[in-house]
């Protein structure tokens, strides 16, 4: 008596199909062996089918129970591979209607009761199912409205095994969860507005000039000074998440187990702020079955490092790959994975130790010495991967204490919006879509100056010395700075701003 039903895994960020096989045999010891390169979690899946089984008031079958999860070559993890294995040993006992989970797949926990408990990577599975051809796919009913996001596919909400096995006799029917629509634009949810931010108007100009160019910045300023809370604020002028964004990013929680219960599609970008103990491992990502870290759930937003100098070395050296590249890939002996890093790097930092170097009102209590080694713990082949800097002074009182509001988050987000838009346009034939993605080439094309822009930038390289890199970094920024105000001509005002936005610590 041999049965089979579908199941899935998920490997990396991806889902593949899985075959559950049960075979009846005659005899009862040992009374289930499970095979196919399960793990810890999957073998425990023998104690919980037998006790959900019989706790719905079905029949554990009297013989010796083998299940082999193919291919073999796969391992395979977690416990949603429950509810298939006890489908299968109802089908090969002839408790359930042979063909009644023809072209479906099946996934899900079970409790000892029978109730149906909730899965991790539900999307990716729901995605594989319908690349695959399958018509439907048997949920946690928790899990429902996330794998509703996938069309095209019959989605059955499972609260227990009971009612799933009177789904599959027609005895008691279970509607489908109604197909979740997500053609409609995608709102912005504003947590921190730059209105209620008092003062530092030139910091809000940088980080207006990072979102509409996908820039890197690195804020510098005393303790107090609202590094964090401009940090904060970024992700509410950036451009909304397209659908298709929103969708990858959805796939990325859902993978690591993060997506709220109540949120089946993530609406806002992400903001990660890793504190600086953090291994190498958990921000790039890692493990024996590697999984993503820190930067691939900052992916389509923003990669926050508050007091950059505090985290270790080998961690902040591992993060130039994925700024280059915008993937990260973790090599293992089975096999190589690679994540989505698409992130915006915003990080923050004290000029030193005490955090009051070159401060007008509080004296530096720290050496010159002190103050050099403090800033060489970040390597310049990291501060060059950079493209703003600026200084994030005290707020003076007056400022604080003045009742009116500043401009809105919804009025700045809607010319960062306008300024990418010219920029997908820009290089719609080129595989990227901001201005920080540009390559020299495309800085050679599409970054053109003047007679008096090229005297500007000359004088600049003469004065401070930039290396190649920097020329091209500040011809980004004012290309960006040219497509805030909508022209196309990059002019000496656009440089002049750009420069504005080099290196002042003092060591770099």
């Amino acid at each position: 008596m041999l049965a089979k039903v579908n199941a899935c895994a998920v490997i990396g960020l991806d889902g593949i199909i899985v075959d559950v096989e049960v075979d009846l045999a005659p005899g009862f010891t040992p009374p289930i062996v499970i095979v196919g390169l399960p793990d810890a979690s999957v073998q425990e899946s023998k104690e919980r089918v037998q006790s959900a089984i019989r706790n719905t008031g079905l029949e554990y079958p009297r013989k010796r129970v083998r299940v082999n999860l193919a291919p073999a070559s796969v391992r395979k993890g977690g416990p949603a591979y429950d509810l298939p294995i006890a489908l299968g040993i109802l089908l090969a006992n002839r408790q359930l209607p042979p063909d009644c989970l023809k072209e479906s797949l099946v996934m899900g926990e079970l409790s000892l009761d029978g109730s149906v408990r909730h899965a991790r990577g539900v999307l990716p599975m729901a995605a594989v199912a319908r690349q695959e051809g399958y018509k439907r796919i048997f949920v946690p009913a928790v899990d429902a409205p996330e794998a509703a996001l996938i069309p095209d596919l019959e989605i059955i909400p499972v609260d227990s095994l009971a009612a799933l096995c009177l789904h599959l006799t027609s005895q008691k029917p279970i509607p489908p969860q109604p197909h979740l629509d997500v053609s409609d634009t995608i709102s912005a949810v504003v947590q921190t507005d730059f209105g209620e931010i008092k003062g530092q108007e030139h910091v809000k100009r940088a980080l207006e000039v990072a979102a509409a160019g996908g820039h890197n910045i690195m804020m510098i300023g005393p303790p107090g000074s609202g590094k964090t809370l401009l940090a904060r604020a970024l992700p509410s002028i950036m451009p909304r998440l397209t659908i298709e964004e929103a969708l990858d990013v959805t796939r990325i929680y859902s993978i690591t187990d993060m997506l709220p219960p109540d949120v089946p599609l993530i609406r806002t970008r992400p903001f990660r702020a890793p504190h600086h103990t953090i291994s190498h491992a958990g921000l790039v990502g890692g493990g024996n079955q590697p999984h993503p870290g820190e930067i691939s759930l900052a992916h389509r937003g923003v990669l926050f490092l508050d007091e950059l100098p505090e985290f270790g070395q080998r961690v902040l050296e591992v993060l130039r790959q994925p700024i280059e590249d915008k993937v990260v890939t973790i090599s293992r002996a089975q096999g190589s994975l690679t994540f989505p890093a698409n992130f915006q790097l915003i990080a923050a930092m004290n000029p030193c130790p005490c955090g009051y170097y070159g401060d007008p009102v509080k004296p530096c209590t720290c050496s010159s010495t002190t103050v050099t080694k403090y800033q060489k713990r970040i390597s310049g082949p990291l501060l060059d991967r950079i493209d703003i800097y600026i200084e994030v002074p005290r707020v003076e009182y007056e400022k604080l204490s003045d009742q009116r509001l500043g401009e809105s988050s919804e009025k700045v987000r809607g010319r960062v919006e306008e300024a990418r838009i010219r920029q997908r346009t820009r290089f719609s034939q080129n595989g990227f879509s901001s201005n920080a993605d540009m390559r020299p080439a495309d800085v050679r094309h599409y970054c053109v100056l003047d007679d008096t822009g090229n005297n500007l930038m000359r004088a600049a390289m003469n004065q401070y010395q930039l290396s190649a890199r920097a020329y091209h970094r500040i011809l980004k920024l004012a290309r960006t700075i040219a497509d805030l105000v909508g022209t196309e001509a990059i002019t000496p005002q656009h440089v002049a701003e750009a420069l504005q936005y080099r290196p002042r610590l003092t060591t770099y």
